[in-house]
């Protein structure tokens, strides 16, 4: 049986998992992170994309997180995401049509058009597909 550790994972709005796991894998501000029991404590901001944990088992869930924190201890990790969708929740065809607005609006620049914002907006959907995707290769 291999070893877990305890994980959070809570949204603004709600939490979305409180459990053990063998793994959590994230993507983190300088790359994707797997966390292991006994890992060394960490903290570090997360971008928008997937959260993978493997439960006791091997059986796997997918999330998604728009961006937040991972905070690692040697026995317990936690992850406080401004917003946290399990992936089999997330809207596909509002996830494409966020990511074409993005896309367009980001290809007609003119003054009044917030590049930052339609930056964000993009990463965020194509984060989401990226979930969606990764949820249906495990199936």
């Amino acid at each position: 049986m291999a070893m877990t550790v305890h994980c959070d994972i809570v949204s603004a709005e709600k939490s979305l998992f409180s459990g053990l796991v063998e793994m959590v894998i994230a993507s983190g501000d300088k790359g994707e992170l797997g966390i292991l029991y006994d890992h060394a404590p960490l903290l570090t901001e997360l971008i928008p994309g997937p959260v993978r944990l493997i439960k006791q088992g091997g059986e796997e869930e997918v999330l998604y997180v728009s961006g937040g924190y991972l905070e690692v201890q040697p026995t317990h990790v936690s992850i406080l995401a401004d917003t946290a969708i399990r992936a089999h929740d997330i809207d596909e065809a509002a996830a494409k049509k966020a990511e074409d607005e993005a896309r367009r609006a980001l290809t007609n620049q003119n003054a009044e058009m917030d590049f930052t914002r339609a930056s964000v907006q993009l990463a965020e959907a194509m984060a989401q597909i990226r979930a969606l995707e990764m949820l249906r290769k495990r199936r």
